[in-house]
C-alpha cells in the first residue's frame, strides 16, 4: 500500500520520539521503585511504543511495556463507538505509573476507555502518550499529556497503523488511499 501523501517523515518521527521521551523524563522528576510501565494498545501503536520504550531507556528511565488489545474500528476507517477488549494485560498495574500509549486521538473514546480500566485496577497514575492527534473529532472530553504530531482529519497508515490490516509496514506516516 502506498499512501497519496507522506505526513510525517521516517526521520520527523524518530526525532518527535526522542522529544517525547524526553518530556516524560522530565515530567518524572521523583524516581519509583519500580520501571515506569507503557501500556501499548494494540494493534495500532505497537511499532511507537517500541521505538519510545528505546529512547526512554537512552534517556536514562527505567521502563517496561505490557499490551492490551482495544478495538473500535475492525476493518472499517471509521469507529463503531463501542470498545472492545480482545486483549488482557499480564502486568499487575496497582500502585504503578503507567504511560498509555496510542497510535492516534481521535474521537477519545479509546483512551477514555482504557485509562479507566487501569484507574479501577489500581494504577498509582495513568498519563497519555499517542503519536497523532486529531483534535477535531473528540467525542469525550480527553487531551493526552504527551503527543507527538498534530494531524489533519484524514484517515493515516503507517508506522502501525493500518486501513483494513494493510499499510503497517511503512517507515512513515500518510494519508490512506481516496483520502485527500
Amino acid at each position: 500500500m502506498t499512501p497519496v501523501k507522506v505526513l510525517f517523515s521516517a526521520r520527523d518521527i524518530a526525532a518527535q520520539i526522542g522529544v517525547l521521551a524526553a518530556a516524560i523524563k522530565d515530567a518524572d522528576k521523583v524516581p519509583s521503585e519500580r520501571p515506569l510501565l507503557l501500556i501499548c494498545v494494540l494493534r495500532g501503536a505497537f511499532i511507537f511504543t517500541a521505538d519510545l520504550l528505546r529512547a526512554l531507556e537512552s534517556c536514562g528511565v527505567n521502563a517496561e511495556a505490557d499490551f492490551i488489545g482495544l478495538s473500535s474500528y475492525g476493518t472499517r476507517r471509521e469507529s463503531s463507538g463501542r470498545i472492545k477488549l480482545t486483549q488482557d494485560l499480564e502486568s499487575d498495574v496497582t500502585g504503578r505509573d503507567i504511560i498509555l500509549v496510542d497510535d492516534v486521538l481521535e474521537t477519545g473514546r479509546t483512551l477514555a476507555f482504557a485509562k479507566d480500566l487501569l484507574i479501577s485496577r489500581d494504577a498509582k497514575r495513568v498519563r497519555t502518550c499517542v503519536l497523532v492527534n486529531k483534535a477535531g473529532q473528540r467525542d469525550v472530553a480527553l487531551e493526552a499529556d504527551f503527543t507527538g504530531f498534530e494531524a489533519p482529519d484524514v484517515f493515516v497508515v503507517g508506522y502501525g497503523m493500518d486501513v483494513a490490516g494493510l499499510g503497517r509496514g511503512l517507515p512513515y506516516i500518510g494519508t490512506a488511499p481516496d483520502e485527500d
